[in-house]
């Protein structure tokens, strides 16, 4: 069964492996970053399976419009997508939410 999974921080790294890993076993991957171009090259392979957009995770206000228009396109193109939207836009805005608290409380420490 074909399963849509939503990464942050796929320019590189784990983000990025995780991303090829998910696409090459035929999973859609809705991918954020903040290289624009980064992931042109998956793109070209796996175009209809794979959506992007730019987002930087500092930017808490950018954040809900992302996840929401990430939705919207998964919904559009998978049938199964709206019976769960709501429990899973949950779960990753809760994601998100405890990722930028812990990158803003380890800047405050080093800054300290």
């Amino acid at each position: 069964m074909t399963q849509t999974c939503f990464i942050t921080g796929t320019s590189s790294g784990f983000g990025r492996i995780l991303s090829e890993k998910l696409l090459a076993r035929g999973d859609r991957v809705g991918a954020t970053l903040r290289r624009q171009g980064a992931l042109d090259d998956l793109k070209g392979i796996h175009d209809e399976r794979l959506w992007v957009a730019t987002l930087d995770l500092t930017d808490t206000t950018a954040i809900p419009d992302t996840v929401e228009h990430a939705f919207a396109e998964s919904a559009a193109s998978s049938p199964a997508m709206p019976a769960t939207a709501y429990s899973v836009r949950q779960q990753i805005r809760r994601q998100i939410e405890v990722h930028t608290r812990r990158m803003s409380i380890s800047i405050r420490c080093v800054c300290q």
